[in-house]
This record gives C-alpha cells, structure tokens and sequence, in this order.
C-alpha cells in the first residue's frame, strides 16, 4: 500500500500549504478527507480494498482539531513524516494516530475522541 496521511480538519491555506511542502520531498501521498466521509472507517479512507464502507454520509460536524492518520508508513519513514511536519512551522499538532488493525474500523470522531482522552490522561 502506498504510504499516506489522512488529513481531517485541515487548516487554514498557509499553514496547510507548509504541511504540503514540508511532505512533498518524502513523496507521501496526503490526502484531505472532507466531512461528508468521516462515517468511512479509517481503513476505508487509507485505501484497504478488503474493507466494506459505510452506508450513508456523515451527519456531524467538523472535528475541534487537524487530525493527522499515517497509513502504511513503519520506522524511519514515520519518524521522517513527523519531523517534517515539526520543522514546517504550521503546527503544532497534537492529534496524530498511526493506522492500525485495531483503529482501521473506526470512524474519524472515534479516532479523534479517543487520540483526545489519551492525551488529557497524559497532560494531567
């Protein structure tokens, strides 16, 4: 599978434009998940062939926050991405995930709620 970052809840156009060219030179696909696809399992989203969407569309809201995904990316390729996005000056951006077999069933507000209760357990 190619490596990807599932990006939900964007932000604005300079930063987002950073991000896009602090990734460009790793050559990871970066893909802008719109609202409407948030019911979608994140596997869905990453492009898993195996795995069934969801019915319908998402009814909700935006999320509070940019969400990044890493989808197939292990080690120094991951290291690599968020060094990148370090260094880039559009964040910081404290709501990342990797992909597994785990959360590829979730929804992006699943992932985003339970990335959120991890990190006020590990801030307070």
């Amino acid at each position: 599978m190619k490596e990807t970052i599932l990006l939900f809840n964007p932000p604005e156009k300079e930063k987002l434009l950073k991000i896009e060219m602090a990734l460009f030179p790793l050559h990871v696909r970066l893909k802008k998940v719109r609202t409407e696809q948030y019911c979608q399992p994140l596997g869905v989203l990453a492009g898993i062939k195996d795995m069934a969407p969801a019915e319908g569309t998402h009814e909700g809201g935006e999320l509070p926050d940019t969400l990044f995904v890493f989808c197939f990316m292990e080690g120094n390729r991951l290291d690599q991405a968020l060094a990148a996005l370090r260094k880039c000056g559009a964040g910081p951006f404290p709501y990342k995930a990797v992909l597994t077999p785990t959360n590829s069933q979730w929804t992006a507000p699943d992932c985003f709620e339970e990335i959120r209760r991890e990190h006020e357990a590990m801030h307070s």
